[in-house]
C-alpha cells in the first residue's frame, strides 16, 4: 500500500496542472500564439526526442550531463530535447534547402533539463518560441524583439523590460585582451555570477590598457540607454566588439520606429547558456519571478552545421515562468464561467440530452448529471461554483427550473 501511494507523487523536477491553473495557462499560450501569426510565423512540430547527436555540446547547446539519455532498440543514444533550436535547424536544412527567402516557424513545446542539485527548478520547461530564418538584417533582430514585446504585453503582464547584448561584444573583448580559454572561462563566470571583487581581482594583475581594464571590470554592471554604448565604444579597438556596438545601436533606432526604445536596456555584460550566439541575444524579465521569461539571439552558425547556410534569430518564451509572474502580479487572466449543469432524474434523460445538445450548440459549455435523490442541492451549488458554472437547470418530465448562481 506504500509503494503504491508513492506512484501519486511525481519525479523531482516535474508537476501535474490541472483546473483553472491549466485554462489560464492556455489562454495565455492561444494569444501569444495569435500575435506569432499576425507576424507572418507558421507552427512547426518537433519530436520529443532526437539522436543525441542534434543537442551535443560541439553545437553550442548545453552539456550531455545535463539531458535525459537513453537508448533504442538499435543502440543509438537518443535524448530528451533539451533545447528546441537545433531541433528547427536541422528541419530547415532538411525541408528547406533549397529556399534563400526568409522562413518563419513557430512552435509550443516541453524541453528536458536534468537539475544538478534540484533547488526546486523545473526539469520539464514549457516554450513558446519563433524561429526566423535566412534574414541576417538588423530589422530582423529588431522585429524579433517588437514582437516579445507584444507577446508579453499580450498575456497581461504588467511591466516588463528586455535586456539586449550581443554575443559578439565579449567576444572582441576576450581576443583584444588575449585571454587563454581557461581564462575566458573563468572571466565569463566571474561576469554571470555579478561578482564584481572577482573580476577585478582577476583583471589588475593582467597587462592591459587601463581603459580596457576599466571596462573589463564594469562589465558586471555596465547596463543601461545609449550612454551605454557609447562609454563602451571609447573603450575597445576590437572589430568585433565594435562591430557588436554597431548592430546594437542600429537595432536601438529601429525599436525606436517601432516605438519601442523606452522597452530595451542594454546589457554589455549578458551571457547566455548557448553558444551558438553569434550576434543580438536578449532576456525579458518582470517582478514576480527571478529569472527570464523570454530567451532570445542571433545564431547564423547553427543551421550550417545540419548543412545549409542560413543566418537566424528566434526566441523562447519561458511559460513557466511567464505563468508565474503573472500570477504574481494577479494579472486578470478570462477564465470560462458561464458553464451550465443540466439535472435530471431518469425519467428525463431525454428532455435533458437534447436540451444539452441544444446549449452546445450555441456555443455554451454543458456539464450533464444524474441527479441522486439522496444528494441535497446545496452540494450540487458547490460543485456547480468549483467548476465555473454559472447556472442549473433542473430537467423534470418536460419542465425546466434554472438556478442562477
Amino acid at each position: 500500500m506504500e509503494y503504491e501511494q508513492n506512484l501519486l507523487f511525481t519525479p523531482e523536477g516535474v508537476r501535474d496542472i490541472y483546473g483553472v491553473e491549466c485554462e489560464k495557462r492556455e489562454w495565455v499560450e492561444a494569444e501569444i500564439h495569435k500575435i506569432m501569426k499576425l507576424y507572418g510565423f507558421q507552427d512547426i512540430l518537433t519530436p520529443t526526442f532526437e539522436f543525441f547527436d542534434i543537442f551535443n555540446r560541439e553545437r553550442g547547446t548545453v552539456e550531455s550531463k545535463e539531458m535525459f539519455k537513453f537508448f533504442d532498440q538499435y543502440n543509438n543514444t537518443l535524448a530528451l530535447r533539451p533545447d528546441i533550436t537545433p531541433s528547427i535547424a536541422r528541419c530547415v536544412a532538411k525541408y528547406y534547402s533549397a529556399e534563400e527567402m526568409p522562413i518563419r516557424l513557430s512552435y509550443s513545446g516541453n524541453t528536458f533539463i536534468h537539475r544538478r542539485g534540484y533547488q526546486g527548478k523545473l526539469s520539464e520547461i514549457a516554450q513558446i518560441g519563433a524561429e526566423l530564418m535566412n534574414d541576417s538584417s538588423s530589422d530582423a533582430d529588431a522585429e524579433m524583439i517588437a514582437m516579445t514585446v507584444e507577446c508579453l504585453a499580450r498575456s497581461g503582464l504588467k511591466e516588463f523590460k528586455i535586456d539586449v547584448g550581443h554575443a559578439g561584444f565579449i567576444r572582441g573583448l576576450m581576443e583584444e585582451s588575449g585571454f587563454s580559454a581557461e581564462e575566458i572561462q573563468e572571466y565569463k563566470r566571474l561576469i554571470a555570477n555579478k561578482n564584481s571583487f572577482g573580476v577585478e581581482e582577476m583583471i589588475e594583475e593582467k597587462d592591459l590598457s587601463s581603459r580596457l581594464k576599466e571596462l573589463l571590470i564594469r562589465l558586471p554592471d555596465l547596463f543601461g540607454a545609449e550612454e551605454t554604448l557609447a562609454y563602451a565604444r571609447e573603450r575597445v579597438s576590437h572589430p568585433l566588439a565594435l562591430e557588436a556596438l554597431q548592430r546594437l545601436e542600429t537595432v536601438q533606432e529601429i525599436l525606436g520606429i517601432y516605438g519601442l526604445e523606452e522597452s530595451v536596456t542594454f546589457d554589455l555584460g549578458m551571457l547566455s547558456h548557448y553558444d551558438y550566439y553569434t550576434g543580438i541575444i536578449f532576456k525579458a524579465y518582470t517582478y514576480g519571478t527571478g529569472e527570464a521569461i523570454v530567451t532570445g539571439g542571433r545564431y547564423d552558425r547553427l543551421i550550417e552545421q545540419f548543412g545549409k547556410k542560413s543566418p537566424a534569430v528566434g526566441l523562447a518564451i519561458v511559460l513557466d515562468q511567464l505563468m508565474n509572474a503573472l500570477a504574481s502580479q494577479n494579472a486578470e487572466i478570462p477564465t470560462e464561467t458561464d458553464g451550465i449543469l443540466i439535472l435530471y432524474r431518469s425519467a428525463s434523460r431525454k428532455e435533458a440530452v437534447h436540451l444539452g445538445n441544444r446549449y452546445r450548440n450555441e456555443g455554451r459549455r454543458v456539464m450533464l448529471m444524474r441527479r441522486d435523490v439522496e444528494t441535497e442541492l446545496d452540494v450540487y451549488r458547490g460543485y456547480a461554483s468549483e467548476n465555473q458554472i454559472s447556472s442549473i437547470v433542473y430537467v423534470e418530465d418536460d419542465q425546466t427550473t434554472t438556478i442562477d448562481l
